[in-house]
């Protein structure tokens, strides 16, 4: 009997090792661009850090910001590509999550501001009154390039809620359709990440006759791989570590072009107290 006990004890054990082992690292991003993009772009990560994890690897795509917190808080993904302000969020809600790497260019990221040639707007080293009246998009109201910054740099400018300044404000829900919406002429002015302008004016995707950069900000940290704290517990010791190790030692061209980014560096929970500080100064903002 008690033979049997032990080899039920050791069976047991033996499958819950395999059952650890068969578990899929899940990850995600936010929807910071259309589907189609982001499929292509994670579809090669997922591969990529399967081959260096040793462990089955599964990208998911989300529908909203608000959905890539969500997913991360209920352990539907350990990892994910997270803009400033949405993995300031998300890292809140689970103890011990880490930023573990940013893009080269998130150190210092810049939001561009965009105005279709009808408008009269021209570029400038700051915000014009000019802007007073006109129809004005963001992107997603969770985004931190296409919302928290500019709204930020537009309350300190004219001092009053953009509503006040703009004739309408509207939420494209991505950069791409932000670029889509101003050449359009159905909003004369939009706010977006610079990153995704200039890999669409590089591509031949934009019409610069019709629609160009007015203003840039301030450079700000924001894009960064957040992970949870318990990713130990869940895929063994050091686990975290060895993701950090995979995700900087990303050097194919095409991976790194699918983002844009030139490599990628180590990041820090500190390197996003600006955004924190950003999001006391004007107060939390809905997603």
């Amino acid at each position: 009997m008690k033979t049997l006990l032990r080899y039920l004890a050791i069976t047991l054990l033996l499958a819950a090792g395999h059952a650890s082992a068969d578990k899929p690292f899940v990850f995600t991003a936010i929807p910071d661009e259309d589907e189609s993009k982001l499929q292509e772009r994670f579809g090669q990560v997922a591969a990529y850090l399967q081959q260096e994890l040793g462990v089955p690897v599964r990208y998911v795509p989300v529908k909203s910001y608000a959905a890539t917190i969500t997913a991360f808080r209920n352990n539907q993904v350990q990892l994910a590509w997270f803009g400033g302000l949405s993995g300031l969020r998300a890292r809140e809600l689970v103890p011990g999550s880490q930023a573990l790497a940013q893009g080269v260019e998130d150190a210092a990221f810049k939001t561009y501001f965009i105005a279709h040639r009808d408008s009269g707007l021209t570029r400038a080293d700051t915000l014009q009154d000019t802007l007073r009246g006109k129809t004005f998009t963001f992107g997603a109201k969770g985004s931190t390039s296409g919302r928290l910054m500019p709204e930020f740099y537009l309350r300190q400018q004219f001092r009053q809620a953009p509503e006040d300044v703009f004739s309408r404000v509207g939420f494209s829900g991505d950069h791409s359709r932000t670029i889509e919406l101003v050449m359009s002429g159905a909003y004369q002015v939009g706010a977006l990440n610079y990153t995704v302008w200039e890999s669409a004016v590089a591509a031949g995707q934009v019409d610069t006759s019709q629609v160009a950069v007015i203003w840039e900000t301030p450079t700000y940290p924001d894009y960064q791989w957040s992970i949870r704290g318990d990713v130990d517990a869940q895929f063994g010791k050091g686990f975290m570590d060895k993701v950090r190790a995979a995700l900087l030692a990303m050097k194919d061209p095409a991976l790194l072009a699918a983002f844009p980014r030139s490599g990628f560096i180590p990041a820090s929970n500190s390197d996003y107290q600006p955004i924190a500080d950003t999001v006391s100064a004007i107060g939390l903002i809905e997603e």
